[in-house]
């Protein structure tokens, strides 16, 4: 069920973090304990429909009571194109793991991939691997601000 993200304080256990894309996914999963997310890859499946599909699969393997996935909100508040599509994505996702009570959870974005970005450049990494890793890294952003966000709820 989709719900707010404060709505996420009255539950436990793991949750994954998903920066959709059009090519390529980002995913990140917390701790038990909800204190620190970890990137574990991308997906790049191909179509939105597949995608949901392969992220309610991993969202039932790694046994995650939630999923926050990245709403690019514009600079200005505004929701564009790419907000509106991470909404589909999230109904669809909604779709697949609704029997299993996993939450679904839209979290605000912004700055992330630049932040991303930025540590990618700090850090030196160059060369055709620094895509995946971007979506990954950008997935372990959006994660962890929802984790620090329900921390200081």
């Amino acid at each position: 069920m989709i719900v707010k993200t404060e709505e996420l304080k009255n539950s436990s256990g793991r949750i994954l973090g998903v920066d959709f894309g059009d090519v390529r996914t980002g995913l990140a999963v917390s701790d038990a304990g909800r204190f620190l997310a970890s990137g574990i890859g991308y997906i790049s499946v191909g179509g939105i429909a597949k995608t949901a599909e392969k992220v309610a699969e991993i969202a039932m393997e790694q046994k995650v009571s939630a999923v926050v996935v990245g709403h690019p909100v514009n600079m200005d508040g505004s929701l564009g194109n790419r907000a509106a599509r991470a909404k589909e994505f999230a109904e669809l996702l909604d779709e697949k793991l609704t029997d299993l009570s996993i939450y679904i959870t839209l979290f605000d974005e912004r700055m992330t991939t630049m932040a991303a970005s930025r540590y990618l450049n700090e850090t030196n990494t160059r060369g055709k691997n620094r895509k995946g890793v971007i979506d990954t890294l950008s997935a372990q952003i959006i994660l962890q601000n929802a984790l620090d966000r329900l921390k200081n709820l």
